[in-house]
């Protein structure tokens, strides 16, 4: 601001005083006194420290300017504004180098241009979306570059609408290349074999039980091929390891190369593969004629001779085949039937094929009887809650997992693996799962009362059906407010199966649950899908290294490998990670190297009833 247009009522600033007195006098007026000379003095000095305050506060000002144009221009994100017709009206210079073109070449055009084709339709459904209800979105997209090339970027897009000026959508780019890698390389050693690249047993599973949904809809047949390469332990056993290494490798070539495209081949270990068939005849009989050609296609290409390191060597395979058509069965049911058909074609003299027989199976009589057992179950009150100890880094315990078991009249005491998949598939979950919730939280209440215990929290296992349910959040809270507990030592545990269900409703849950003190885990972490978006936008707290590569990552570099990766994502996420499934030393010394922060596992406890829980650690 210029000195000249700041005035006073008294006396410019611009007039010394000395001057106003010598006019004063010359012009015959009368001489001020020194009281008002002080006065004037004063004001001309306030106004002078007026005037520079004014300059400094213009000059931080424009170094402030100058700074945050700096920071918006060269920060770590990319940032872009879009009119609503989706035309780039600014980009930053770190927006600008990883679309991977000059600003100006930006300006004016749709953003649309530089996304790739195939994410195109994501982009503007996401768009459309964030029109209609204002929220905000987040989206992952690869970016065209003009040079070549892609680049995989997160776009988190806001509308914003100024009082003053027209509705715009701000984006922000953040280069997720990394992430990508590490999630593509945790679904590799989760879900592929080693040795041979095939999927593997824990893929082979998510792929049936995403068949078994679809034909729901659409009845077809489908088989499994349950293979055996006959004589391979002898050939372990005569020529090596690495000789047998070579042949595994050759044979999963020879079986990918002998079915269809929409067929999938898994190794589940050692020897032993397993072919699913989709898209089979709609008559049994026509699809077991199907399925039978293309055995016998797979015996035929396996008894060729092979050629390893110099060696000729022939070899034959034994199938076992288990046909199926609707939901009823699950896919370990249909690998056992595969597996006794297998046994079968092995004794019959090998190189054969037989399909699975219902009086092979004795087990499809008891599940019936399972069913009245579980029935009276819920009738009686026979389950009982067992709690298994969680403690942290220095063995303090600092929670349990309340672990349902089943005190059987006749069998005895029964782990959740014998009956939670059945009670999912007969519908009584909801159910179990009630008095489950009701239990631990009344146990959390009682544990409140004693000094050495209030600090414990529970973590309770939720299936996706119960989480499903419309009214789950309104149960959840009716159960703790009737029970008493703190909601705060609560700790609600799911798998990642969960979150295929509407991620919109799902995070709606969560949010509200999390509101009045709540805490979620995400349980068997690293053996479902993983998806690190999803990570990011629930609200989680905790993550579970899943028992399965705890078991072997003393033996098996992968699992290290995979737990490394599972404790290096949680902590850049800022969740807790717990490793499930810890029995030995040698297991905890190797996730404690990698900074995992939470162990549970029978070297510090098995499951036990309350009053058995020991204390302290």
């Amino acid at each position: 601001m210029d000195e000249s247009t700041i005035v006073s009522p008294s006396i410019h600033p611009a007039v010394k005083v000395e001057d106003l007195l010598h006019t004063r006098e010359d012009s015959g007026g009368v001489q001020p006194d020194r009281d008002s000379l002080l006065s004037l003095k004063i004001q001309q000095a306030e106004l002078q420290s007026q005037i520079d305050e004014l300059r400094r506060g213009q000059i931080e000002l424009e170094e402030s300017r100058d700074q945050y144009m700096d920071l918006y221009e060269f920060a770590p994100t990319g940032y872009v504004t879009l009119s609503l017709r989706l035309v780039v009206l600014h980009i930053n210079a770190t927006g600008a180098r990883l679309v991977g073109s000059d600003r100006t070449r930006l300006l004016g055009h749709r953003f649309a241009r530089f996304i790739a084709a195939k994410d195109r339709d994501r982009y503007l459904t996401c768009i459309r979306q964030l029109k209609e209800d204002g929220d905000r979105r987040t989206v992952d997209v690869d970016l065209a570059l003009e040079k070549g090339g892609r680049l995989a970027v997160q776009l988190d897009l806001v509308r914003v609408m100024p009082a003053n000026s027209d509705a715009t959508i701000r984006i922000a780019l953040t280069d997720v290349t990394e992430r990508k890698r590490a999630e593509a390389e945790i679904k590799r050693l989760a879900f592929y074999d080693a040795l041979t690249f095939l999927p593997n047993r824990r893929f082979l599973l998510d792929r049936l039980e995403v068949l078994l949904t679809t034909i729901t809809f659409r009845p077809q047949h489908g088989s499994i091929l349950f293979l055996d390469l006959d004589d391979f332990k002898t050939l372990n056993d005569t020529h090596g390891h690495a000789f047998g290494d070579i042949y595994l490798q050759e044979a999963a070539r020879r079986l990918t190369s002998s079915v269809r495209a929409c067929d999938t081949v898994a190794r589940l270990g050692g020897d032993e593969f397993v072919v699913i068939i989709e898209k089979l005849n709609e008559t049994e009989i026509q699809a077991a004629a199907e399925t039978m050609r293309i055995g016998e296609k797979i015996l035929l290409a396996l008894s060729e001779p092979y050629l390893l390191s110099g060696i000729e060597y022939r070899s034959t395979a034994s199938i076992g085949v288990s046909l199926f058509c609707d939901e009823h069965l699950s896919g370990e049911e249909l690998l056992q039937q595969a597996d006794l058909a297998l046994y079968s074609a092995k004794t019959a003299g090998r190189n054969t094929i037989r399909f699975f027989d219902p009086q092979m199976q004795a087990t499809v009589a008891a599940r019936g009887a399972l069913l009245t057992d579980l029935r009276r179950a819920l009738q009686n009150h026979q389950f009982l809650l067992h709690y298994q100890p969680q403690v942290d880094r220095q063995r303090h315990l600092k929670g349990v997992e309340a672990l349902v078991r089943w005190q059987h009249p006749e069998r005895g005491i029964l782990s959740p693996a014998d009956f939670v998949p059945f009670a999912e598939e007969k519908g009584f979950i909801d159910s179990l799962g009630q008095w489950v919730l009701e239990t631990a939280c009344s146990q959390l209440n009682e544990w409140s009362r004693k000094p050495e215990m209030a600090h414990l929290s529970i973590a309770v296992n939720v299936s996706a059906q119960e989480f499903r349910h419309p009214h789950f959040v309104d149960k959840i809270l009716s159960i703790i407010e009737r029970t008493g507990a703190d909601p705060r030592y609560l700790v609600l545990e799911f798998t990642e199966r969960l979150m295929f269900g509407t991620i919109k409703d799902t995070l709606a849950k969560m949010t509200t649950l999390k509101s009045h003190g709540l805490r979620f885990s995400l349980d068997d972490f690293g053996i479902g899908y993983s998806s690190l978006a999803y990570l990011q936008s629930l609200p989680l707290n905790q993550l579970k290294i899943d028992q399965t590569f705890v078991r072997n990552m003393v033996a098996n570099p992968n699992d290290v490998a995979i737990a490394r990766s599972v404790i290096a994502l949680g902590q850049s996420l800022g969740l807790d990670v717990i490793a499930e499934g810890v029995e030995t030393q040698e297991q905890h010394r190797l996730l404690e190297a990698h900074g995992c922060g939470g162990y549970q596992g029978f070297l510090f406890g098995r499951p036990a009833p309350a009053e058995d829980l020991r204390l302290p650690f």
